[in-house]
């Protein structure tokens, strides 16, 4: 049963309709609702205010609010642990997230019921420049910087030299990110049920412009060659460091560092359809 829920909610989205439907929920069944200080402080609700490691740590689960820039940040709080976490829309149509804010009632009672199944969801780490280690459920990708030359990067696969990408961008991709930027760089779009992550280079200049599909347990490592321009880090879309000739960054993958909530309303696919457009294929004669 669920006794604590956790909000996470979008910094400019209006979500209070959703926390007020969720908290009268809660109150219905003495369950407790929490918030981050900085997010719930600025809405009128009876949320409980608290930091982000006792929102980790009470939580049995936790309600992203928002698309799917909430949801990728919710993931990352919770990266490692087996929390789950519901995805509501608020506003557009995302691929993460399971219901619209109506349909909130009965998919908590749902969960309250131990009627759902998790879609575990894998995520690529890396350390930056010796410093912190940063998550991504989406990608991890150097990016030119604008009138500072294309990204020249070696690519070795568990130590062993591969190919050289010369590019706008080469991402690190897992399989929730293959609807993301991979995706725009011409990436396949990949089962969240794969455990495996895409390197791919975007607008390629190298005479090899394939991606690589490689397995979760093998280490990639991204040379940045003499040849490079300074790149920027994008750690889920936001720039978290920036990197020189020289440097190196190695990604590897962890295997369900996120519990997805579904409800058995809609597939990846029928998600996928829907968000980009795809209309089936061409007759052939």
């Amino acid at each position: 049963m669920v006794h604590t829920v956790g909000l996470v909610l979008h910094p400019k989205r209006d979500s209070k309709v959703a926390i007020d439907t969720i908290v009268e929920w809660a109150r219905t069944r003495s369950v407790t609702v929490l918030g981050l200080h900085e997010e719930v402080d600025r809405i009128d609700c009876s949320a409980v205010a608290v930091d982000s490691a006792a929102l980790v740590h009470r939580a049995d689960l936790l309600v992203s609010l928002g698309g799917d820039g909430t949801m990728l940040r919710t993931m990352r709080l919770i990266a490692g642990h087996p929390t789950p976490v519901l995805g509501v829309n608020v506003g557009r149509l995302g691929f993460l997230a399971e219901i619209d804010v109506e349909e909130l009632p009965p998919a908590l009672s749902a969960i309250d019921g131990q009627r759902y199944t998790v879609e575990p969801r894998m995520a690529v780490r890396a350390v930056l420049g010796g410093g912190p280690e940063v998550t991504a459920f989406n990608d991890i990708a150097l990016v030119r910087t604008p009138g500072d030359g294309l990204a020249a990067v070696g690519i070795s696969v568990a130590g062993h030299p591969f190919v050289r990408y010369a590019a706008d961008a080469v991402i690190v991709a897992t399989p929730t990110g293959s609807t993301a930027y991979n995706f725009s760089a011409g990436g396949p779009l990949v089962s969240p049920n794969v455990e495996g992550f895409l390197v791919v280079p975007a607008a390629a200049h190298s005479s090899f412009n394939r991606a690589l599909v490689l397995a979760a347990d093998e280490q990639v490592t991204l040379d940045l060659l003499p040849t490079s321009g300074r790149l920027a880090v994008e750690v889920d879309g936001a720039v978290a460091a920036h990197l020189s000739p020289g440097d190196t960054l190695s990604v590897t993958a962890q295997r369900s560092a996120a519990q997805v909530v579904r409800l058995g309303a809609t597939t990846f696919y029928e998600r996928a359809r829907r968000k980009l457009r795809v209309n089936g294929s061409a007759e052939v004669d």
